[in-house]
């Protein structure tokens, strides 16, 4: 048995693919991957073929001498674009005050290649440090308005395979880890733009975002999300506005990245800080 992309592989799921392969030489990846996923019945809770997890899967166990897929089309290999600053992302004027004095606050949903979402990926590659990077899977993004003033941007998407601290407090095993994971959603990115300061407003969008989260995972993937989870870098931040806003600091990361299967360090350790949307969060996960 072979694990790969969170799903393990039995001999006979590596000969299927293998003779998938054989068998369909004019198939490029992209075919490949979707018939693997028909014929293993992989797919997300929504019903959706997970032909993204598929084609890492595929590319590993090519790594590992398992299969040779056929050659990629692309000349190059894609690169992730990273926007550049334009005068749309340029600071504004400084606003400090009370959150109170702000206009009403308001979660926008980003829709994927719309010119919010190139917006939202321009201010979040030129003022967040980690900068951007596009997330594959299920995912949510958020462009926070005061008003008709943004004042935030925060995303959410799939979580980390493995983190040691969170499965001791949730107190699930390998098994329910595996069936379940997707009801832990991972906030990758939150932004307050570097010139509005107003005391309180971190943890206030924290605090709508776990109440409207669920209700939109669920309508655009037909299932609700249970726990939430983050990191933190420190000394670099000290998650102050988690803290406010009711998150719950459970350890801290090894330093081997969330989709790391090395076991050596290669980012610098965070802070795994987790909010329950749901009381019984622990007894579904642990389903």
């Amino acid at each position: 048995m072979r694990r790969y992309s969170g799903r393990d592989f039995s001999d006979e799921d590596m000969q299927l693919i293998a003779e998938l392969i054989t068998s369909n030489p004019k198939f490029h990846r992209a075919q490949l991957s979707r018939q693997v996923c028909e014929r293993l019945d992989w797919r997300r809770p929504d019903g959706r073929l997970r032909e993204m997890s598929c084609r890492v899967a595929m590319l590993r166990m090519q790594a590992d001498g398992l299969i040779v897929l056929p050659a990629s089309k692309l000349r190059q290999p894609r690169q992730p674009a990273t926007p550049r600053p334009t005068p749309a992302t340029d600071p504004g004027a400084p606003v400090a005050c009370a959150v109170h004095e702000l206009g009403p606050l308001k979660l926008q949903m980003v829709v994927g290649g719309s010119p919010a979402s190139q917006l939202w990926n321009e201010y979040v590659a030129r003022y967040h440090y980690l900068g951007y990077k596009p997330m594959s899977g299920s995912q949510i993004r958020y462009s926070v308005f005061a008003g008709e003033q943004l004042v935030a941007l925060i995303s959410f998407g799939a979580s980390a395979w493995k983190l040691a601290d969170r499965e001791r407090f949730i107190g699930w095993d390998a098994q329910q880890r595996q069936r379940n994971l997707q009801l832990v959603v991972n906030n990758a990115r939150f932004l307050i733009l570097p010139w509005i300061r107003c005391k309180g407003l971190a943890s206030k969008i924290l605090g709508m975002a776990a109440r409207q989260l669920p209700i939109h995972w669920r309508e655009r993937y037909g299932y609700e999300p249970v726990l939430l989870e983050t990191f933190v870098e420190s000394p670099r931040h000290q998650g102050t506005c988690y803290k406010a806003a009711n998150w719950i600091r459970v350890g801290r990361t090894t330093g081997r990245g969330k989709l790391s299967t090395s076991h050596q360090p290669t980012l610098p350790a965070k802070d795994i800080w987790l909010y329950p949307l749901r009381r019984d969060f622990a007894e579904v996960l642990k389903r």
